[in-house]
């Protein structure tokens, strides 16, 4: 305890624009420590990393490292020194070997020419010198993930660095790859090497790390010893849930009956390696939300309700007809809408006009004898701009001149243009403001009031409390189900995989 930190940050303030995304916040690991960072989203996590491994400079506050100043803005080679970050993605190259990726970028500072068995020699020593089994010839591309991520690891150890910040780095590993990298994490925090541990999965932090940090609306919120910190205090502290402010955080709305028809039905659907066999109903006034944290097969599901994904096992049905799996097509013709997750690469043409993209699934409507009239397009526009009150010039104006929260407005279009009988919405309000997050999951919930059924599949609490029951997975299983009332500390705990299996006033004929 007498060492300095591995890393003291003190005070952190960062504006983006108008948005505060760090309040004065601190954080402090000591050498040998593993210390969890965890929050909701937008809690200021991505922010604060992205200042202690120098990609932006904090507007006030201060870092050291081992007690010095952090480097100077832009000295690559001094912030490498300090520290380095495994992301959730891997960050090799795959096509070079493990070798190259070690070294890559300081083959041989003094020759020309790189001496490639002196390469692979290093290489074997490097990662002899942490443990890693991997062969230095093999491609990148061919490693597991889990060989991936100490590949990433013992690079950046060679550098010096003795912090290291993991972010999310079990998402993509099964249970016995879990405990290969938390037992390989032990061995290194035994000589020393700090890590800052990242994780949506509470169970992970109590099983690996001894110190928690809880940052909450971009604020620090606490910091404690592991074992002084109940799972539902933890929870509590993550959410800032309280009995005063449950009462209205819902929407409200009359309960579905039981008797209501099932609108969309998938009966043991699965996905190898996304989720385990699954059912759920959604009925006719319902929507449905499916939440869960990174890797918990949530969006892998709703993909698969689209046909994005074509299931490894099980059947989907939309008012009795069978829909052929893996066929985006033909889940449209079935009566599927779809807002994907990520409306910039999926859901829009940003260099087309805001017409053109809340028509593209309507185009056989547009023209006779498979014609496309302009006039009927901007019409047929006109509509839905009215309709949604979105915020544009007119039809004609390029989409990618619009706001977040109109760009939304118009896939959500698109997505309800064929008048689907149940609307699937992936994430349907990220980067979106307060006033359009309102606006949206108002659609959403129009969408069941008109007698269709829309289900609603993310991890963002505001997104999920406009639906009447909610599935909770983990880890590609349904591991709670909650109706309309759910805390917020009951939710995340179910998503953060800390809750037995059990229902929570479930209604009947949904989930599992």
């Amino acid at each position: 305890m007498d060492a300095p930190a591995a890393v003291h940050a003190q005070g952190i303030v960062k504006r983006f624009g108008p948005t505060l995304a760090l309040d004065g916040v601190r954080l402090t690991v000591r050498p040998g420590e593993s210390h969890a960072l965890v929050g909701r989203n937008g809690a200021g996590k991505s922010t604060l990393v992205s200042v202690l491994t120098g990609l932006h400079r904090p507007d006030a506050g201060t870092v050291t490292f081992h007690g010095e100043p952090a480097p100077a803005p832009g000295d690559r080679a001094a912030w490498q020194a300090e520290v380095a970050c495994v992301y959730q993605k891997s960050m090799v190259v795959p096509d070079l070997t493990v070798a190259e990726n070690l070294f890559l970028n300081r083959f041989d500072q003094h020759r020309s020419l790189v001496r490639w068995g002196r390469l692979r020699s290093r290489a074997r020593e490097l990662l002899a010198e942490y443990g890693v089994e991997v062969d230095p010839q093999r491609r990148a591309k061919d490693l597991t993930v889990e060989q991936r991520q100490f590949v990433e690891i013992a690079r950046a150890l060679s550098f010096g660095a003795r912090l290291i910040i993991l972010d999310e780095p079990t998402a993509q590993l099964d249970a016995s790859g879990i405990q290969r990298l938390f037992t390989r994490l032990r061995e290194l925090q035994r000589q020393g090497v700090a890590f800052l541990f990242i994780s949506h999965h509470l169970q992970e932090v109590y099983d690996l790390c001894t110190t928690v940090t809880v940052y909450r609306d971009a604020r620090h919120v606490l910091t404690a010893p592991v074992a002084d910190v109940a799972k539902r205090e933890l929870v509590a502290a993550m959410t800032g849930d309280s009995p005063a402010e449950r009462a209205s955080r819902h929407a409200a709305g009359a309960a579905v009956p039981g008797a209501a028809e099932t609108v969309l039905r998938a009966e043991r659907l699965c996905l190898d390696g996304q989720f385990d066999p699954i059912d759920l109903t959604v009925r006719r006034g319902e929507v449905l939300g499916v939440a869960g944290a990174t890797a918990s097969g949530n969006t892998a599901l709703g993909e698969t309700l689209a046909g994005l994904r074509k299931p490894t096992a099980g059947r989907i049905t939309v008012r009795g007809r069978t829909v052929r799996p893996g066929s985006v097509p033909h889940a449209l013709d079935a009566g599927i809408g779809y807002v994907p997750e990520d409306r910039q690469r999926q859901g829009l043409v940003l260099n087309r006009s805001v017409a053109e993209n809340a028509t593209l699934t309507v185009a056989d409507q547009l023209g006779p004898w498979g014609t496309v009239l302009p006039s009927r397009t901007r019409a047929f526009a006109q509509r839905v701009i009215t309709s949604l009150d979105i915020k544009t010039s007119g039809p004609d104006q390029p989409v990618n001149a619009l706001s977040g929260g109109n760009q939304q407005k118009v896939v959500i279009a698109r997505a309800l243009a064929r008048e689907p009988h149940c609307l699937v919405a992936i994430r349907p309000t990220a980067g979106v403001d307060v006033k359009s997050k309102e606006a949206l999951l108002g659609v959403v919930r129009g969408v069941a009031q008109e007698g269709r059924a829309a289900v609603i599949v993310s991890d963002e609490l505001d997104d999920l409390r406009v639906c009447d029951r909610v599935l909770a997975l983990f880890h590609g299983r349904v591991v709670a189900e909650f109706d309309r009332g759910w805390t917020d500390q009951a939710l995340v705990a179910a998503m953060e995989g800390v809750t037995e299996q059990r229902r929570h006033a479930a209604s009947e004929g949904g989930g599992q």
